[in-house]
């Protein structure tokens, strides 16, 4: 295997991970949560080395060792507090997005459902001279669920592919939700250096995620990216940060007639682009939350700035009961669904790109046999990435 692929046992935060390399980039996933701690740009290649992934300001502890009585004081309840007593950058909601019901929580659920707080196991590794496949899997006992994960890097290529696989336990169809919580902070994201993009259409803001602390009208439609602020503004929601105090949470559905999406965020000091493409049919949604140093409790304390691009099939997090209530919305689904004792498979990548610090917004992401087109609005402004592995994707191209 060529030195230039690798995956190692590591610890991250002193949390138990996995390492993975290539001659660009480096992917740190942790087992507890399977969360996505790090993806960046290695040292010595001439690119920016930035981590746009979200690390949370406190010191976290493996969700699956959390203990109420123990923990609660630091982390917040179990409805929660499991959840972000290990949190980081991005994590599965699986099998629902959103709270657990208080009956739920009182049988030691938290929120977004077992995965991002069990403990994951590794199942497989293949190293090859131009390729590197880590497989890693978790039992969810309460849903009835397995789930595989299995992360991609190729040589030359500073694109994550992922395939996920939802295997039903159950005797019965089983209808759930599957959402990526990619979450990202500073210094990749900040006001006035930094911007998102996705090809969003009509949007909803929540009914009410942050009551008097909300940057947006509760219950509002808006068309992607601005939505009524509070005091009869407007807010461009492809511009973080806009009000310290403030959060949000809203979705947006993507474009319906596409079959491939994205969601992205670029930083102009670094001319570095981050971003996410997946197929439509798998999560036609985008939840956008944003915190703003408005949660004082514990472990917040006023201190984050995070902006969640969550691409789902579901447009909300909320509990269970009220997801299925309002089901569907804009026309569009709003679950997905695993047949008894049957699978479902998904693939999306993860991509960094070095590009022009001039870039203004993305105006466009196009992908072409082993081709990433990333579309910028200005002259100049576009560039290609490799990725050879879109095949093993199974896409359509756009």
């Amino acid at each position: 295997m060529s030195k230039q692929l690798t995956c190692l046992k590591t610890t991250w935060n002193g949390r138990e991970a996995f390492t993975l390399r290539n001659d660009l980039v480096q992917l740190v996933t942790l087992t507890g949560g399977g969360h996505i701690a790090e993806f960046q740009f290695l040292p010595g290649t001439q690119l920016p080395v930035l981590n746009p992934l979200w690390v949370p300001p406190w010191n976290s502890i493996e969700p699956y060792l959390y203990q109420a009585e123990k923990h609660s004081a630091e982390y917040g309840p179990i409805n929660e507090g499991k959840l972000l007593s290990g949190i980081a950058g991005h994590n599965i909601c699986l099998d629902y997005f959103g709270p657990p019901s208080e009956e739920e929580a009182a049988q030691g659920l938290s929120t977004h459902g077992e995965a991002p707080s069990a403990k994951w196991e590794k199942t497989g590794l293949h190293e090859s001279a131009h390729k590197l496949s880590l497989k890693l899997e978790v039992d969810l006992p309460v849903a009835g669920l397995h789930f595989i994960r299995e992360i991609h890097l190729r040589r030359g290529e500073s694109v994550a592919y992922f395939r996920e696989t939802v295997v039903n336990q159950n005797k019965a169809d089983h209808f759930f939700h599957w959402t990526q919580h990619v979450t990202l902070s500073p210094p990749f994201l900040g006001p006035d250096i930094s911007r998102v993009d996705l090809p969003g259409t009509r949007g909803r803001t929540h009914p009410g995620a942050y009551g008097d602390k909300d940057l947006l009208e509760p219950d509002r439609a808006f068309y992607w990216p601005f939505a009524a602020a509070r005091g009869g503004e407007s807010a461009d929601l492809s511009l973080p940060f806009l009000k310290p105090g403030r959060g949000f949470v809203a979705t947006v559905l993507l474009n319906p007639r596409r079959e491939l999406e994205y969601v992205s965020a670029f930083n102009a000091p670094h001319g570095l682009l981050f971003g996410y493409i997946f197929r439509r049919v798998d999560f036609p949604w985008v939840a956008i939350w944003e915190e703003n140093q408005a949660r004082n409790a514990p472990p917040w304390n006023g201190r984050c700035q995070t902006r969640g691009l969550e691409f789902s099939s579901t447009p909300f997090p909320v509990t269970r009961r009220q997801a299925f209530a309002t089901s569907p919305l804009l026309s569009a689904t709003t679950f997905s669904t695993v047949p008894a004792k049957g699978r479902v498979t998904v693939g999306y990548l993860a991509f960094l790109a070095g590009v022009s610090t001039k870039l203004d917004m993305l105006r466009d992401i196009q992908v072409e046999k082993d081709v990433i087109h990333l579309q910028g609005s200005g002259r100049n402004t576009s560039s290609q990435l490799v990725a050879s592995g879109l095949a093993d994707l199974d896409w359509p191209t756009m």
